[in-house]
């Protein structure tokens, strides 16, 4: 049996997601995650391709028309929209910048893939759900079920916090304050630490999921988990979040024309907390939560926010 040697593509790929990454750059998991996807979707398709196995492929398969080749597949074949096409050349350029740093004879190469431009995108309008659409949606959630109140609680620290979905799933109990001054800890992009502040009910509806199922307040369990007993991942709870958007539209025509997900929780908070819903230029749902010292100078603006909220 022929014995397949080590080739330079994989030398690299195993440098770069081992060593690079999460060493010298210190990027977070979610990162190096992203990175990983884009560049598996590229080997599989470069084998597609080829007629080759993946195993097959070296560096030197790997060339400006076949990214081009590529980032046409995403859109045509995948129906990948514009933003996610970006976020797979970005992975492809840190992956050839770090290959010409340890290969210099990998430059041209590299300067000419680094070279194709990210596209440029046309901007939504912002979907944002009104008072009685919340409480609609949150309606549809059956409570009597250990997944409803887990789907439930979920649902109300998205809205309450703003926060990214991935924010709210890598919550651990630990980093839950359900005492005054009631609050919850927030790991951002770029690993910013922030401080949000949670409302009273709220803190209701998290108290009663943490004893249904018995997390102590120092913890470091997350604070949601899938029926398998692993942590809910973002494709999970994104199907989650559409799931009661179907269900409540139902009932509700304004929400069956628009798109319900996880970042429309975001919006919700951001259009409470604006006065009058007019625009603010360079607002960030980052500088409304709390770094260390700032509570009290954002109180107001979390009081008006519940206010509208009382549903929950």
């Amino acid at each position: 049996m022929k014995t397949q040697t080590v080739n330079l593509l994989a030398r690299l790929l195993k440098s770069f997601f081992a060593e690079h990454v999460p060493g010298t750059r210190a990027l977070s998991p979610h990162t190096l995650q992203s990175y990983r996807d884009s560049l598996v979707l590229l080997l599989r398709f470069l084998s597609d391709t080829s007629k080759r196995d993946v195993t097959s492929i070296d560096i030197e398969d790997i060339t400006p028309e076949n990214i081009l080749a590529f980032l046409a597949y995403l859109e045509t074949d995948r129906h990948n929209a514009v933003v996610t096409r970006n976020v797979r050349l970005a992975a492809i350029h840190a992956f050839f910048r770090y290959a010409a740093s340890q290969n210099p004879e990998l430059l041209e190469k590299a300067q000419r893939i680094i070279a194709i431009p990210g596209k440029r995108t046309r901007s939504r309008t912002m979907t944002y759900l009104e008072s009685e659409e919340l409480q609609a949606l949150l309606a549809t959630i059956d409570r009597s079920s250990r997944l409803g109140r887990r789907d439930y609680a979920l649902l109300a620290l998205l809205f309450n916090t703003g926060g990214r979905i991935q924010e709210v799933l890598d919550i651990r109990v630990e980093d839950l304050q359900l005492i005054r001054p009631y609050h919850v800890r927030l790991f951002g992009k770029g690993r910013k630490e922030r401080y949000c502040p949670l409302w009273p009910q709220t803190v209701e509806v998290l108290k009663a999921w943490c004893q249904e199922e018995g997390l102590a307040p120092n913890s470091s369990s997350p604070l949601f988990r899938n029926h398998r007993g692993q942590p809910l991942s973002r494709f999970g709870a994104r199907y989650i979040v559409h799931k009661y958007g179907e269900k409540a539209g139902i009932e509700t025509p304004s929400l069956a024309k628009k798109r319900i997900h996880p970042h429309v929780m975001r919006h919700y908070l951001a259009k409470r907390i604006i006065p009058g819903g007019s625009k603010v230029r360079g607002f960030s749902l980052e500088n409304v939560g709390i770094r260390r010292f700032g509570w009290r100078h954002n109180q107001r603006d979390f009081k008006k926010a519940s206010s509208s909220s009382s549903g929950l």
